[in-house]
């Protein structure tokens, strides 16, 4: 079911927005929209990665760079994959304050994975270390191309939607099934292929990464802190300006990262990208995943390298 799920979800998406050029521009518009569905899923396959990496401005680094928290960051990415039998990824590094990580790729052979400036500030190395096993997680279960895939269809859907408010609304085209009628429904379309969205990248998954990363960082108390920190930090008010530009893409992240949601008090929202928190955090705890990381216990960047007024000094400063 976690293969066919995926087909099932991009044959719907691909559906939507060809009945969307049906009501835009009737047969035409339909063929249109069909040729181009099939040649955005092709692109999509090969290049949704460098496309969701450079809607957020990711910058790869190595373990040349001139930051020890970059180069710490580097390393131990380097080391996790090759406890989680991975390639190495792709490693980027996306300037926003609010902490978070995704991953992307359409396969481990061709995977990235992204940390915020945020997110390497705020936590310490063995939270840094557990969050990127998380996203190494979903690279290994192979989540990532769904996830990128997905997102770049939605958005599209959703450019379309905008689209028909200012071409598609005319009363004047007999031709076109659209109009005011067609306008009002491809309105209604956006959030409907968002809501797909949200119920393709089902909680499980995210249950199933968290489980994953904590056994390729041998340490499931590490991630439960980074998320707690996360949330709580991306819910005090450190917004994601790229992602509230693309809300289709919120599913990538390792915590919501859009500031409209908020953390369920009780069991898990049916229609959320992600479970609740504190869910996840019991989950990561009764896996008694506690053996601690050897040497890597402490903050990611060596005590006086920017340590002084309580705030590190990263490479964006």
């Amino acid at each position: 079911m976690n293969h066919l799920k995926p087909f099932v979800l991009l044959a719907g998406l691909t559906a939507l927005f060809v009945g969307a050029g049906y009501m835009i521009g009737g047969p035409t518009g339909m063929l249109i929209a069909l040729v181009f569905a099939l040649g955005m899923n092709l692109f999509s396959y090969w290049n949704a990665d460098k496309i969701v990496l450079r809607m957020y401005g990711a910058v790869e680094v190595d373990a040349g760079h001139p930051e020890p928290l970059i180069r710490a960051y580097v390393a131990d990415i380097e080391d996790l994959a090759r406890r989680a039998g991975l390639p190495r990824p792709r490693i980027t590094v996306i300037d926003s304050e609010q902490p978070n990580a995704f991953a992307t790729g359409r396969d481990p052979a061709h995977a990235a994975v992204a940390a915020s400036t945020g997110l390497l500030s705020l936590l310490d190395r063995d939270e840094i270390r557990g969050v990127m096993a998380h996203e190494l997680a979903h690279v290994k279960n192979r989540d990532t191309l769904t996830m990128t895939v997905t997102a770049t269809i939605a958005g599209a859907i959703s450019a379309l939607a905008n689209f028909a408010f200012f071409f598609g609304g005319s009363r004047e085209d007999d031709e076109r099934p659209g109009g005011l009628i067609g306008t009002i429904v491809l309105a209604i379309l956006a959030p409907i292929a968002a809501m797909l969205v949200q119920m393709a990248i089902s909680r499980s998954r995210e249950y199933e990464a968290d489980r994953v990363g904590a056994q390729i960082a041998g340490d499931g108390r590490a991630l439960a802190r980074a998320l707690e920190k996360i949330e709580a930090y991306a819910r005090g008010g450190a917004v994601n300006v790229e992602a509230e530009r693309n809300p289709a893409t919120a599913h990538l992240f390792i915590i919501n990262p859009l500031s409209g949601p908020r953390a369920n008090g009780g069991g898990d929202n049916l229609f959320s990208t992600h479970p609740a928190t504190h869910n996840r955090v019991e989950a990561l705890l009764r896996l008694g995943v506690s053996q601690a990381t050897r040497g890597r216990v402490g903050t990611a960047v060596p005590v006086g390298d920017g340590i002084g007024d309580g705030r590190r000094i990263g490479p964006w400063r």
